[in-house]
């Protein structure tokens, strides 16, 4: 195993093509890649979606956050001032979701949430495809709708969710180009809202979808180190985690639904 100690190393071993837009060259057998905690750490969304949270939990998340220096915490746009208060001046962002978990609101409706979380401090961006559209080959519906976000939050990380266990690997191809050609930063296997999470397969796939240009983020079922690294060596870089304190302490997280 090759064990990346720096952000520097960790950059080159991903190829990573400038901030934002992370990427990394997948190979056809990939190695594992051990990944140092503090190198992880900058690789993961501390996510907190579920909606009774309150501000006693948000508040431990950005703590969280700020302690172990994650890339962000990643929570529903109604929290994103408060939390957003919180990380001010830390250099962790705050992540805002989008016509989450279904991806069935109207493109303007979406534009105006992406909007609103950019004007509540948002620095990122993860937003549900039209997940209908797509089974239905409406492809440019899909474009359209992704474009409609991408132009509300011009300068931040866009990241689009393509909600992977619905699709079909064709479909998933087909998603992950229309991301790129719309102006995503990244795109995202799952809500963790719905039937499956993150697979290494599906990481693989969109990887090679995506190419080096623009990140893959392995949301959804991700809750251990070993879990975590076996997605960065698929192609993943950026993690979606509820679990971010045991991704870089090594613990073991209860099985459990969504994040």
């Amino acid at each position: 195993m090759r064990i990346i100690t720096s952000v520097k190393k960790l950059t080159n071993a991903v190829k990573a093509s400038g901030p934002g837009r992370g990427g990394m060259t997948l190979m056809a057998h990939p190695q594992p890649v051990l990944v140092a905690p503090a190198e992880l750490a900058k690789l993961i969304d501390h996510t907190l979606l579920k909606p009774e949270a309150g501000e006693a939990e948000l508040r431990r998340w950005a703590e969280e956050a700020r302690a172990h220096g994650f890339c962000s915490v990643c929570v529903n746009p109604v929290n994103v001032a408060f939390v957003a208060g919180l990380l001010a001046g830390s250099g962790v962002a705050t992540c805002a979701v989008v016509g989450f978990p279904l991806g069935a609101s109207a493109s303007a409706i979406k534009a105006a949430e992406a909007a609103q979380a950019v004007r509540d401090g948002a620095g990122e961006i993860d937003m549900v495809i039209n997940i209908g559209a797509l089974r239905d080959g409406r492809l440019d519906v899909v474009r359209d709708d992704i474009a409609a976000v991408r132009a509300a939050c011009a300068g931040q990380v866009l990241k689009v969710i393509i909600e992977t266990c619905l699709l079909t690997d064709a479909q998933k191809r087909a998603a992950c180009r229309l991301a790129v050609e719309a102006g995503a930063d990244f795109v995202k296997t799952s809500t963790g809202f719905s039937s499956g999470g993150a697979t290494e397969a599906d990481i693989a796939l969109m990887r090679a979808a995506v190419g080096p240009g623009i990140g893959v983020k392995a949301s959804g079922g991700v809750r251990t180190l070993a879990q975590a690294q076996a997605m960065i060596a698929a192609g993943a870089n950026r993690i979606g985690a509820s679990s971010g304190v045991a991704l870089v302490s090594g613990a073991a997280q209860p099985a459990a639904s969504g994040y």
